[in-house]
């Protein structure tokens, strides 16, 4: 089964081209993910009586553009599979015209069941609130490519690396979430501050993944390095550990 909901790009979801921020995008996505698994009886609310809760582990997303302020989407989903101790939820993205709605994006995301006092990964997808829930369509959106982690010692020796710079944040009350970490949508806000995204008015992909979480007060660095028309980004802790990495990368066309 599929779901659509619309959203009204307002005034506080747009940057100053006018366009929606990216990790606003994102959010858009984790809370149509959420009222899905809540419609469908396996949300928060009923994982917390199982002392679990859900975290988003990787996203793809593919756009033709980041639509401007006023435009209406709309987001289809649908669960492609809970296997593996992971769900896969996919997107597509549309606006509506006049002659109806046009497709101008797509994105996969990967899910994890956390257990909330020991901090793992557990597999309860056997539990009878899954039953039923899965719609099985695969999207055709192209596998992303490994991210690794920068090498800054390689990096004067890149000749196509033609930037790079590191910023350090440390998280606060408002990065917060109800799971007691840093949300995942503002790991990429500061990947944005750190070097915003190359042209939000022309195809682009997007691949995340997280790595560790973060808590309050801890400190982060975040990397980027421009090359070849993409931006890699990878956060790091205090010790050195990664938390999170990213690319942003300019494409001729959406693949899905």
């Amino acid at each position: 089964m599929k779901y659509k909901y619309n959203y009204t790009v307002q005034y506080q979801d747009v940057d100053d081209t006018r366009r929606l921020r990216l990790y606003t995008m994102e959010n858009y996505l984790l809370i149509v993910a959420g009222r899905v698994a809540d419609e469908l009886g396996f949300g928060i609310p009923h994982l917390l009586p199982l002392n679990c809760t859900w975290i988003i582990t990787h996203l793809n997303l593919e756009m033709l553009y980041l639509p401007t302020h006023g435009e209406e989407m709309v987001i289809e989903t649908w669960i492609e599979q809970n296997a593996h101790m992971l769900s896969v939820r996919d997107f597509r993205i549309y606006v509506k015209e006049s002659g109806g709605e046009q497709l101008i994006g797509c994105a996969k995301s990967v899910w994890a069941v956390l257990e909330r006092d020991k901090r793992e990964i557990v597999n309860i997808f056997d539990h009878p609130m899954f039953d039923g829930a899965i719609d099985g369509e695969v999207l055709k959106l192209a596998r992303a490519q490994r991210m690794l982690p920068i090498n800054i010692e390689k990096l004067a020796e890149d000749a196509d690396a033609v930037q790079y710079g590191e910023y350090q944040h440390t998280i606060q009350y408002a990065d917060m979430d109800y799971n007691c970490h840093c949300n995942s949508c503002k790991y990429l806000e500061w990947m944005l501050n750190a070097h915003r995204m190359l042209d939000n008015t022309k195809p682009f992909r997007l691949d995340i993944g997280y790595v560790k979480e973060l808590y309050l007060g801890d400190n982060m660095i975040t990397r980027v390095v421009e090359k070849n028309n993409s931006l890699q980004y990878q956060q790091v802790d205090a010790s050195g550990a990664t938390c999170c990495n990213a690319r942003i990368t300019q494409i001729e066309n959406i693949t899905c």
